[in-house]
C-alpha cells in the first residue's frame, strides 16, 4: 500500500539536513586555516575530520547503551521530535567552544567543539534517516533521502563560502597572520540557529513514532548483525563517507602543492565539490515526486543545472570568478546520463556511480592542473546518491530491527575521519605524496561496487525485493 507524503512534515524534517551539510563542508575550510595558523602537519590537520566524525560512533554507542538500560528504544521513549530537538541543543553547546578555541588558538578546544557538534548530529541522524524513508512509500525511500540530501548540500555549498569569507574577508592586503577569532561569528550564528530549530521541531508536525512494530526495542545488536545487508552496509557507509570526506578535505593541500593555490583561494573549489553532491541528489530526487514520467524526465534534466546555478550564484555573490567553472557543465551532463542508466534503482545506481567515480579518481591521479582538480571534484557528483542507496539496502526487510540497524549504520560515519586521516598520512612525500594518496578513494569505491552486487543477491535470497513496497515497509 502506498503512503502519501505529508509535505509539511517532510519539509520540516529535511530542514535539519541543511545544518549537517553546513558544518561538514566548513570543516574543509578550517583544515587549511588551522594547519597554517598552528603549523600542523597534513596528518594532524585531518584530526579535525576525525574528531567530528568519530562523534557519530560515540553517539551511536551512547544510544545503544541508554536503550539497553531502558530495555526500550530511546527514540520511542522520548519521541522522535524530542530526539531531534535534544540533538540540536547538544550541537549548539559544541559551537560555544569555538570562542575559547579561537581566542587561545587551541587546537584541542577546536576539535572538542566539533566533537560535541557531531555528537548532537549523531542523534539527529539516527532519528531523521528512518523518518525520511518511512514518511511515504518506502520503495521510494532512497529518492526522499536524495531530496533531503539535496537540502543538505545547499548547506555544504554555502558553508565553505560563508566561513571562508568570515575568516579571509576581514584580512587587509598587508596582513599575513590569520585571525582565528574570525571563526567565531559563523559558528555562533549556527549555534543560535540550532536552538531556534530545536524549539521549532519540538512543536512541529514531524511524526513522533515510526510505526507500531518498532515500539519495542529489539535491543539485540547481535540479532541485527546476523543480517548480511547490515554488516556489509556498515562497511559501505564507513568507506562511502570516508571517500567523500577525504576527497574534499585533502583537496586544499593538493591544490596548494600542485597549483600553488593559497588557503584563501580554495573555498570555491571546496564549495563546488559539495555542490556536486547537491547536483547529483537533485537529479535523483526528481523521481520522488508524484508526477508524470514526462515531467520527472524533464526535472531530471533541469534540476542539476538549477543546482549548478545555485553554486555559481553563491560564489558570484562572494566575488569569486565563475568562468573557470563553466567547463564543469560537461561533467554534469555525464551525471545526468548515469542517472538515466540507473533508472532510480539503488543497486544500479551504486554500481554505475562507483564505476564512474573510480574512473574520475584515476584521471585525477594521473592528470595535472585544473583537469586533476575537476576530476577529483567530480567524485562528489558520483558520491551524491550513494548514501541513500546504501542506507535503503542496509535496512531493507528488517522491520522491528530498523532502528537498531539505522544506529549501526550511523555509527560508521566515523569512516569520514579515519579514511581522511589515513589519506592525510599517506600524502606525506615520504610515502605516496598528495596526488597518489587518492588511491585510497579508488579502493573505497571498488568496495561499494562489490557491496551493491553482493547485497542485491543476498536480499533476493531473503525474499526482499527492494522495488516492492510491501517487502521494505516496516
Amino acid at each position: 500500500m502506498n503512503k502519501k507524503v505529508n509535505i509539511g512534515a517532510f519539509s520540516t524534517l529535511i530542514s535539519i539536513f541543511f545544518f549537517w551539510g553546513f558544518v561538514a563542508a566548513s570543516n574543509d575550510i578550517l583544515i587549511p586555516v588551522f594547519k597554517k595558523a598552528l603549523s600542523l602537519s597534513q596528518f594532524e590537520s585531518q584530526l579535525i575530520s576525525l574528531a567530528f566524525y568519530i562523534a557519530y560512533t560515540v553517539g551511536s554507542l551512547m544510544y545503544f547503551g541508554i536503550s539497553s538500560i531502558l530495555k526500550k528504544d530511546i527514540l520511542n521513549v522520548i519521541g522522535y521530535r524530542n530526539g531531534l530537538s535534544l540533538g540540536l541543543i547538544i550541537s549548539a553547546l559544541g559551537t560555544l567552544l569555538f570562542i575559547p578555541a579561537s581566542n587561545n588558538e587551541s587546537f584541542p578546544l577546536l576539535i572538542s567543539g566539533l566533537f560535541i557538534v557531531g555528537l548532537g548530529f549523531s542523534l539527529q541522524q539516527i532519528a531523521a534517516n528512518p523518518l525520511a524513508i518511512q514518511m511515504g512509500d518506502p520503495s521510494k525511500g532512497n529518492m526522499r533521502l536524495s531530496l533531503a540530501g539535496g537540502i543538505n548540500n545547499v548547506g555544504t555549498t554555502i558553508g565553505p563560502v560563508i566561513v571562508s569569507f568570515a575568516i579571509f574577508g576581514g584580512l587587509s592586503s598587508g596582513e599575513t597572520d590569520l585571525n582565528l577569532q574570525a571563526v567565531q561569528t559563523p559558528y555562533l550564528f549556527l549555534g543560535a540557529a540550532f536552538v531556534i530549530a530545536a524549539v521549532f521541531f519540538k512543536f512541529s508536525s514531524v511524526p513522533d513514532r515510526l510505526s507500531e512494530d518498532t515500539e519495542s526495542n529489539s535491543g539485540n545488536i547481535l540479532a541485527t548483525l546476523k543480517y548480511p545487508q547490515v554488516v556489509l552496509g556498515m562497511i559501505a557507509i564507513f568507506l562511502y563517507v570516508g571517500v567523500e570526506v577525504s576527497t574534499a578535505s585533502n583537496l586544499p593541500e593538493f591544490m596548494k602543492q600542485e597549483l600553488g593555490t593559497a588557503e584563501s583561494g580554495v573555498a570555491p573549489f571546496v564549495s563546488l565539490f559539495w555542490a556536486s553532491l547537491m547536483i547529483g541528489r537533485w537529479t535523483s530526487a526528481a523521481g520522488a515526486f508524484n508526477i508524470s514520467n514526462k515531467l520527472k524526465s524533464l526535472l531530471g534534466f533541469v534540476l542539476p543545472f538549477v543546482a549548478f546555478g545555485i553554486f555559481l550564484f553563491v560564489n558570484w555573490i562572494a566575488g569569486n570568478a565563475m568562468q573557470q567553472f563553466f567547463p564543469y557543465v560537461g561533467l554534469v551532463v555525464l551525471l545526468i546520463i548515469a542517472d538515466k542508466l540507473s533508472k532510480g534503482n539503488p543497486v544500479n545506481q551504486i554500481m554505475i556511480y562507483s564505476a564512474v567515480g573510480i574512473l574520475s579518481m584515476i584521471v585525477g591521479i594521473f592528470a595535472s592542473g585544473i583537469i586533476s582538480v575537476f576530476a577529483f571534484i567530480s567524485v562528489g557528483l558520483f558520491c551524491s546518491t550513494l548514501w541513500p542507496c546504501i542506507f535503503t539496502l542496509g535496512i531493507a526487510g528488517l522491520k522491528e530491527k530498523t532502528n537498531t540497524a539505522s544506529s549501526l549504520l550511523i555509527m560508521m560515519i566515523m569512516g569520514g575521519g579515519f579514511v581522511s586521516t589515513l589519506q592525510g598520512a599517506l600524502a606525506s612525500n615520504d610515502l605516496l605524496g598528495i596526488q597518489h594518496s587518492y588511491w585510497v578513494g579508488v579502493v573505497c569505491l571498488a568496495y561499494l561496487f562489490f557491496f551493491a552486487w553482493t547485497v542485491n543477491k543476498k536480499l533476493k535470497k531473503q525474499g526482499v525485493n527492494i522495488s516492492s513496497t510491501e517487502d521494505v515497509s516496516h
